[in-house]
């Protein structure tokens, strides 16, 4: 690999102006910074958890589709990882002289904020949403406002503004709209190839130059924290208080953001985010595309990644159970070696798995299933929207030509220590007809495969009954009822 040249400073555009930072801290968070060294007070800390939305801002990358923006939470994205990208924040809308923006003008019309806390992270969700889909469907406005709450009001009056907005102005003539042209050229120019590092000894950050310098990076220093999305390693920040030192950040790296499909197989960087990988997979494996919509809210699928998702190896990871239902395998890499191994396999133990110091996720590939398979995945929460899994299940079924159970694949999490199969009730299925009485028998074999915990998503007994009713729901889907399953709030209305 040829020599990387080495950058001391991160560059990126805070609204209308360049900066440059020679002094950051991994992990000092973009809503500190904003607040307490720039005093951009509109973004504000409600959770510090990545989960109100009071923190909103929208973070532009240069993409292959060219300067994309999205929001983001601030309290939990790190300062380390916005080089080369454009941060807007509230203090950045405007309208015509005198006037406000499109979308405050709307909220203040329909009575959109009453406290008035957490309405800047709403103003900034609509307007990333008007920004990319200008008359929005109510399901649109919906999943846009997902990791927004609000302490005071029911949302109505929010989405009557949120439908409202195109009448107050037209999107492609918004600012953002306008200077796309000259602030994409900005951005290019700040991508000079260099590696970043800031600080000395354990207290300092890199930013590698691509993934092959990431791999020589890490191959040096194993024991570094390795930050992606940071939807996991932001709480270990603000919640735990936890020490990251020295921290490797590789969000929308070169090598670990490109998603391809060749002979059946869909390969998924490890720096591929939920956000990005949803038309491929809503598209190849529908049963995937409501799942990533109940994964946190646009702000946190904006940044999260499905190999921190898998790297990070919860049990209550939303991805790996149905990944591992399809059979997927993983590529991970230690310098310039690599080795692909079952994603199954890779989960060892709660907080182990099968990887060496120094080595880590590249991709992840998962094979499409055959026409004819049955593919599901029901997630079990406490609220429908942006909340943790209490259980998760994914089935994998295909039938011989006779209606006996040829081949079957059953992934739960939270039900275990790690992602973990079903396989006692896969023995209890394979070979027999799909009929409700080998389903009813096989729902016994789950007290051989789990002993869940109870903690303060759900009891085990909850979690028990709920992994044994999803096999039974699943067996409802694929068997041709007439009976609804599930009837959406609009499909009801």
């Amino acid at each position: 690999m040829a020599k990387v040249r080495i950058r001391n400073e991160i560059r990126f555009i805070l609204n209308g102006r360049d900066v440059a930072l020679s002094s950051v801290a991994p992990d000092a968070t973009l809503l500190d910074w904003l607040r307490l060294d720039r005093s951009q007070r509109g973004t504000k800390e409600g959770c510090a958890e990545g989960d109100c939305g009071a923190c909103t801002v929208l973070v532009g990358k240069l993409s292959a589709g060219g300067l994309v923006y999205e929001s983001v939470n601030a309290c939990i994205r790190f300062l380390g990882s916005l080089d080369g990208t454009h941060v807007v924040t509230v203090e950045h809308l405007r309208g015509l002289p005198g006037q406000l923006h499109p979308v405050q003008q709307a909220m203040v019309d329909f009575h959109g904020s009453q406290c008035g806390f957490c309405t800047p992270g709403f103003v900034m969700s609509l307007y990333g949403l008007w920004m990319r889909s200008p008359d929005p469907s109510n399901e649109a406005i919906e999943k846009a406002l997902q990791g927004n709450l609000c302490r005071c009001t029911g949302y109505e009056a929010i989405m009557r503004a949120a439908r409202a907005i195109s009448s107050y102005g037209k999107a492609a003539k918004d600012p953002l709209a306008v200077e796309r042209k000259a602030i994409t050229a900005r951005l290019q120019a700040m991508h000079d190839g260099a590696r970043i590092e800031i600080g000395a000894g354990k207290e300092r950050l890199v930013v590698p130059a691509n993934v092959d310098d990431f791999a020589a990076v890490l191959d040096k220093e194993p024991g570094a924290t390795i930050v992606a999305g940071s939807t996991d390693v932001g709480l270990w920040v603000t919640k735990h208080m936890r020490d990251i030192s020295p921290a490797i950040f590789i969000g929308d790296l070169d090598g670990l953001c490109t998603i391809a499909e060749d002979k059946g197989v869909i390969t998924i960087g490890a720096g591929v985010t939920y956000t990005d990988a949803f038309s491929t997979l809503a598209k190849r494996i529908p049963a995937m595309g409501p799942l990533f919509d109940r994964i946190g809210g646009d702000q946190v699928r904006n940044m999260g990644t499905i190999g921190g998702n898998i790297a990070n190896g919860s049990p209550i990871g939303d991805t790996p159970p149905p990944l591992i239902a399809l059979g997927a395998r993983l590529t991970l890499r230690k310098g310039k070696k690599r080795r692909t191994i079952s994603l199954e396999t890779f989960f060892v133990a709660y907080g182990k798995q099968d990887r060496q110091p120094g080595e880590f996720v590249e991709a992840v590939h998962v094979p499409i299933p055959a026409k004819g398979t049955k593919f599901a995945v029901h997630k079990i929460t406490k609220r429908r929207d942006e909340d943790i899994t209490a259980a998760l299940g994914a089935f994998f079924l295909n039938l011989a030509k006779d209606g006996t159970v040829a081949d079957v694949r059953i992934a739960y999490g939270g039900m275990a220590a790690i992602p973990k199969r079903a396989s006692a009730v896969e023995k209890a299925l394979l070979g027999k007809p799909w009929t409700e009485q080998t389903i009813v028998t096989a729902m016994a074999k789950y007290a051989e495969d789990f002993t869940p915990l109870t903690d303060m998503r759900a009891s085990a007994e909850y979690r028990a009954l709920a992994a044994r009713n999803l096999l039974l729901r699943f067996f409802a889907e694929t068997s041709g009822t007439r009976e609804p399953i599930q009837v959406s709030r609009h499909e009801a209305a």
